[in-house]
């Protein structure tokens, strides 16, 4: 398996479905034009003997917390709001689930998000899961950020130990 940036030109989104018509119509119609426009990033899982079948996908962003969205320990320690990577999306095609390929998916996610707060500073990683697969985050560190339950944060310091 490999991870690389999505290529519209040869990675075939159309065919790509994980259930979740949301996250299919944005592989398939938004995510090289948020590529062209420097908003996101989405990286998808190749089968090096199928290079052009997308077997799985994720898109990292950066966001902003406020402080009321942060559990009261982390808002004695932060004085004003905070940027956060973002990991906006991840899926895997119903074809390919239940293989391992989130946890192949997420380990690159939070790979490069390490590497990215290392480069320009930011000491909070947040996932938007989508309905029903917060436990999924919650298995590697994850906590639910206080209003919203879909919503998680995982500090990067924490990362630092699993890395």
């Amino acid at each position: 398996m490999e991870i690389r940036i999505l290529d519209p030109k040869c990675h075939l989104r159309k065919d790509f479905d994980c259930g979740n018509l949301s996250l299919n119509r944005f592989l398939q119609q938004m995510a090289s034009q948020q590529a062209t426009k420097d908003t996101a990033r989405t990286y998808v899982l190749l089968d090096p003997q199928n290079p052009t079948e997308i077997l799985g996908f994720y898109t990292l962003t950066m966001t902003r917390l406020e402080l009321a969205e942060l559990p009261e320990i982390l808002q004695k320690q932060a004085k004003f709001p905070l940027s956060a990577g973002l990991l906006a999306r991840l899926a895997v095609d119903k074809k390919h689930q239940q293989k391992g390929y989130a946890k192949i998916l997420l380990r690159d996610a939070l790979k490069n998000l390490y590497q990215a707060s290392q480069i320009i500073g930011f000491p909070i990683i947040v996932v938007d899961a989508k309905d029903g697969v917060a436990d999924f985050y919650q298995k590697y560190g994850f906590i639910p950020i206080q209003q919203n339950a879909n919503r998680l944060y995982l500090m990067v310091r924490t990362l630092e130990k699993l890395l």
